[in-house]
């Protein structure tokens, strides 16, 4: 899969190859997936699951960024409120 690069930071999980565009990093994308989870589910901090992040992975990223990142993605999860209709359903 082609990733074009579309701003000035790379992401976390991923890496710019010659030609300037993304390549995942499978074993970031995994600790990130895993931190966000721990997040959410209240078992970790977000200084505590960036630590980890760091140990397993070696790159760094701060409980911010995390944090940014969380919402972000919690963002896109969220169902958009469309208009509804006499019987309930979404218009």
């Amino acid at each position: 899969m082609m990733n074009k690069r579309r701003s000035s930071t790379i992401p976390y999980g991923y890496k710019l190859k010659e030609d300037k565009t993304l390549e995942p990093i499978e074993k970031e994308i995994k600790a990130l997936d895993d931190a966000k989870e721990g997040v959410k589910a209240g078992a970790f901090s977000l200084r505590g699951a960036v630590e980890i992040m760091e140990s397993q992975t070696g790159r760094r990223l701060s409980a911010m960024g995390l944090k940014k990142i969380i919402d972000k993605d919690s963002s896109k999860q969220e169902p958009t409120t469309g208009l509804l209709s006499k019987d309930g359903t979404t218009i």
